[in-house]
């Protein structure tokens, strides 16, 4: 087992390498810009168009955003949510949820959980329920890399350091599903696809974290029950998981010497799907 069921498709990530060689070798013969080859490579041209796309890649956040919103418009017409806004600030957090129950879930959205961004996050003092939704859109990634990266080396980290409680993490995308990404949900099981407008989505992968930040007073956290985090009861009832393809995220604190160390086990379906060993904090 992993920590999370799917795997890099690597079959594509082969093809991706190849047509980065062809870019980099082929490049010169491409558009009217007037210059021969060396002329081309030196002048810093392809580098620039290069680190263009890259950075139009990263900062956007409109493709995510369009698949989360028709993810939370699903959910409110099947009735698993009684609504959802975009929060007032939404440099910190993205969506206020309403839930069913008249709590209130905080989603912070977030894009591949290995980068430096998922390290900024805040609790709002009016969450009920904070969640990340991780929306990771490169088919050439590595989703198991980025899964553990953020669980156990980003996001564990910050809330021991910081106090900061995550009732949860879901992870989830539009590439879910796809050749990208294949998914062993609905390997034989098409069943199984969400038609989210322009999307067809698997169920997503949801982490269950503890009620509390473990410290040197109470070092054990262990996963909240899926009933106590209604948000992600909402999203695995409403796109049809499986209970045994819940992830259980515990935490275990000890100190050592001057350092503060802490313990990451996943489980699934009652087995350890990943852990750590005790790993001393040290803020990416």
């Amino acid at each position: 087992m992993s920590v999370i069921p799917c795997e890099q498709n690597r079959q594509l990530r082969r093809q991706i390498e190849r047509l980065a060689e062809t870019l980099k070798t082929e490049a010169h013969t491409l558009g009217d810009h007037g210059l021969d080859e060396k002329e081309f490579y030196n002048s810093g041209l392809f580098r620039g168009a290069v680190e263009r796309i890259r950075g139009q890649f990263s900062a956007t956040m409109r493709g995510k955003r369009e698949f989360a919103q028709h993810v939370l418009n699903h959910m409110e017409d099947q009735g698993a949510i009684a609504g959802w806004d975009i929060t007032d600030d939404s440099s910190r957090n993205d969506y206020l949820v309403r839930l069913n129950t008249g709590r209130q879930a905080v989603i912070d959205l977030k894009g591949c959980l290995d980068g430096n961004n998922t390290n900024i996050f805040e609790r709002p003092p009016h969450a009920d329920e904070f969640i990340i939704w991780s929306v990771c859109t490169n088919p050439g990634g590595d989703p198991r890399r980025n899964a553990w990266s953020g669980i156990h080396t980003r996001l564990s980290a910050e809330m021991v350091s910081r106090n900061q409680q995550v009732d949860g993490v879901i992870v989830w995308d539009m590439v879910c599903g796809t050749i990208g990404r294949l998914c062993p949900k609905v390997a034989g099981a098409h069943e199984r696809l969400t038609d989210l407008g322009p999307f067809r989505t698997p169920p997503p992968c949801i982490y269950l974290f503890p009620s509390f930040v473990p410290s040197l007073a109470h070092p054990q956290a262990d996963a909240q029950p899926l009933s106590a985090v209604e948000l992600l009861a909402a999203f695995h009832a409403c796109f049809g998981g499986r209970d045994e393809e819940l992830n259980h995220v515990s935490f275990e604190i000890e100190g050592a010497g001057g350092d503060l160390l802490r313990k990451t086990t996943v489980r699934r379906d009652g087995l350890v799907a990943q852990k750590s060993e005790m790993t001393a904090i040290r803020r990416v």
